[in-house]
């Protein structure tokens, strides 16, 4: 069975850090883009930041300059380093993933985790 499993989100104050992590498990040959989204309450779904398996990255322009997505293909895991934290950083955060080659043969398609909370306040 493939999965994501996310961790690292908790409580933080203003200007604070935090690292989040998210590990694909399962017979995973590869995987194709991996990415961090977020749901704040009352609010839709949106793309924080992704990355291809080249290392080729994207993010949202609020947490430009502020969050750095990374990957270790060997551990299929992919991070979000938050620095600089504000209170609208409040939210769900999700790891995604898509294209995700398995060994016995197949592709997997846009993959979700279970979220992690991330709470900014003093």
């Amino acid at each position: 069975q493939v999965q994501l499993v996310e961790s690292g989100g908790g409580l933080v104050q203003p200007g604070g850090s935090l690292r989040l992590s998210c590990e694909a498990s399962g017979s995973i040959f590869s995987i194709n883009a991996m990415g961090w989204y977020r749901q704040a309450p009352g609010k839709q779904r949106e793309l924080v930041a992704s990355i291809t398996s080249g290392g080729s990255t994207n993010y949202a322009s609020p947490v430009r300059g502020r969050f750095t997505i990374s990957r270790d293909n060997a551990k299929n895991t992919v991070y979000l380093q938050m620095n600089s934290l504000k209170p609208e950083d409040t939210a769900v955060y999700y790891c995604n993933a898509d294209g995700l080659r398995l060994r016995g043969g197949g592709i997997r398609y846009n993959l979700w985790g279970q979220g992690t909370q991330v709470t900014v306040s003093s």
